[in-house]
């Protein structure tokens, strides 16, 4: 069974810097499409970041392009999302989710899902 857990999650101004872990356990990350999730309140859940099995890709939501950086320890078995230029529309709960079946990082496909971290960004 894999297990996902999130943690870094804090409370950070405007323009200020934060990076999240996800620890997973029963799985190599090399057999997961594992990405970042964001769901803010009020707001539908949004695909922040994935990286695809073995590393071979990265991809970013548009919104946080240029910002943001997701990475894998496999050592570790962690990967990490380092968020630069914080925004206030960027305060949501983030969670770590992964699939063994695909590829992808379509929210539809994830079925292992971690509890969450709450980053909030405000003065």
């Amino acid at each position: 069974q894999l297990q996902l857990v999130e943690s870094g999650g804090d409370l950070v101004q405007p323009g200020g810097s934060l990076r999240l872990s996800c620890a997973a356990s029963g799985f190599a990350l090399d057999y997961l499409a594992i990405g970042w999730f964001r769901q803010a309140p009020g707001k539908e859940r949004e695909g922040v970041s994935c990286i695809s099995r073995r590393g071979s890709s990265t991809n970013y939501a548009d919104s946080v392009k240029g910002r943001f950086t997701m990475s894998s320890d496999n050592a570790k078995n962690t990967v990490y999302l380092q968020m630069n230029s914080l925004e206030p529309e960027d305060t949501a709960v983030y969670y770590c989710a992964a699939t063994l079946t695909f590829n992808s990082c379509s929210a539809s496909l994830m079925r292992y899902w971690g509890k969450g971290t709450l980053v909030t960004v405000s003065s």
